[in-house]
């Protein structure tokens, strides 16, 4: 999968941007580029959807030497998603949401943003917790224009995300797609977090603790986008909220 946001539309760590981008004797292929290469390597099972030049997502549900795991796609409402694993506790899920047991992850996860946006009494952090499996999914929420990621703990898949010389946000499965455009700009993905475009890079795993930004270090002493992990010392100072106003639209606040 590969998603690319326009600069405005997400305000990534700035810890993303590495100086070595500007420096490296490598051309930066354009977001469009990487995007066409994508499609291109994808054929017969690949697509892409545009929003008026302010997202792109592509999509191939052909698994790959580099991931096996299941991909799917869905559209609702204008809600997209696009996930990568399985969940174990699909069907359990689908029921409390009053979903058709035929509904997939992408289809569950779009709906419990959507009811969580709208209505929803319960933090993004413990909806998150409530998934039982190995997962990874971005949504771009098109009515709204927000953008919501998240990446589950065990480590079984893998998501990246970097800054293009444009500004454009990229997510990607296949690091090589990041590379293409973001150069030196990028960093794997946090397990266990989740971003929204409004209130940045949180755990939900440890959501009273803030992110520090830990340097990274190519194989060639190039300075790359960081990590982020979880700062142990630095909890935040204030009760998370459990009442209808705690939702997937301002987890942050």
């Amino acid at each position: 999968m590969l998603a690319i946001f326009k600069k405005g539309v997400v305000d990534p760590p700035k810890e993303l941007q590495s100086p070595a981008s500007l420096q490296a004797s490598i051309k930066a292929a354009s977001p469009e580029e990487t995007m066409k290469n994508f499609l291109s390597a994808n054929p017969n099972n690949g697509f892409s959807i545009g929003f008026m030049d302010k997202a792109f997502l592509a999509y191939s549900n052909r698994a790959s030497s580099y991931n096996t795991l299941q991909r799917l796609f869905c559209g609702v409402n204008d809600i997209y998603c696009v996930f990568l694993g399985s969940l174990n506790n699909l069907c359990a899920l689908n029921k409390h949401y009053g979903l058709s047991k035929c509904a997939n992850e992408a289809m569950l996860v779009s709906e419990a943003y959507r009811t969580l946006r709208d209505r929803g009494p319960y933090p993004a952090h413990e909806v998150l917790k409530d998934l039982e499996g190995s997962f990874g999914f971005v949504i771009y929420d098109h009515k709204a224009d927000t953008v919501f990621v998240a990446l589950g703990a065990d480590e079984k898949v893998k998501l990246f995300w970097g800054i293009a010389y444009d500004g454009s946000v990229m997510i990607s499965d296949n690091v090589d797609h990041i590379k293409a455009s973001c150069i030196k700009s990028f960093a794997p993905f946090p397990v266990g977090c989740m971003y929204h475009s409004e209130t940045g890079l949180k755990s939900y795993e440890h959501p009273s603790y803030k992110m520090k930004a830990m340097p990274r270090v190519d194989s060639e002493g190039s300075m790359c986008g960081a990590y982020f992990k979880v700062d142990v010392y630095s909890k935040v100072n204030s009760m998370p909220r459990v009442g209808s106003a705690a939702n997937w639209a301002n987890w942050g606040q």
